[in-house]
């Protein structure tokens, strides 16, 4: 008998659908997104196990809103609009440092305005999946999301119009909207965000429990202090 899903799981259904199309048109694009596509090929999503849980707001709800208006390219309106039509369906979470050892200093920015929702995952609001994960993620304007590193291969797909990132030891590049950033196991990174909130999505391929790992860098004071005087 066929599963008859609610207007609820109907809308992250077509969310989750959104993004696995934007992956499989752009599967070529690094082996990150191919990968990441050869782990959603082995979950079932079918509608008889899509979760039926109690959605969850956020006290960032004015800046949620203004990182989805922020969606501008046009090979992303799917997403968008499927991101705009079930926001309110998902559970958005605030990390309190939760994912990060302890004692971890996320910095002022981050700690201020994070947010991510699981639509695959362990505790997701889509499907349940213990070592893969698949959600958004939103950091608040003029952030500094400071250098870590983690165990879990990582691809992002960033929605809002450019972001800064630097891996390893590197220079900071800016990346626009539908691009790709993967961060391999062990592997450093940090993103800043300018005047406009970012929003992505990501996937965790494995390892998804364990710990992240900030790793200092000296120039984060110097770096924040002008982010906080972009207008």
């Amino acid at each position: 008998m066929k599963q008859i899903m609610t207007d609820r799981q109907i809308r992250i259904k077509a969310l989750i659908k959104s993004i696995i199309t934007y992956l499989d048109k752009h599967h070529d694009d690094m082996s990150g997104v191919e990968m990441t596509l050869r782990k959603l090929e082995k979950i079932d999503l079918s509608d008889q196990h899509i979760i039926d849980i109690k959605p969850r707001g956020t006290r960032h709800d004015k800046v949620l809103n203004r990182a989805i208006s922020g969606i501008k390219v046009h090979e992303l309106n799917e997403i968008a609009s499927c991101l705009y039509a079930a926001k309110d369906d998902l559970v958005w979470h605030e990390d309190n440092s939760k994912y990060y050892q302890p004692g971890a200093n996320l910095g002022p920015g981050y700690s201020k305005c994070n947010l991510h929702t699981l639509l695959i995952g362990p505790n997701s609001c889509g499907y349940q999946n213990d070592d893969f994960l698949l959600g958004l993620f939103m950091l608040g304007p003029r952030t500094l999301y400071r250098d870590h590193k983690h165990d879990a291969p990582e691809l992002y797909l960033n929605l809002t119009d450019q972001s800064g990132w630097r891996f390893k030891s590197g220079e900071w590049q800016d990346y626009p909207a539908g691009s790709f950033i993967w961060n391999a196991p062990g592997e450093r990174h940090a993103a800043r965000v300018y005047e406009q909130p970012f929003i992505s999505v990501f996937a965790w391929l494995e390892n998804v429990n364990s710990p992240c790992q900030v790793i200092h860098f000296d120039d984060w004071e110097k770096i924040e202090k002008a982010l906080s005087t972009i207008e």
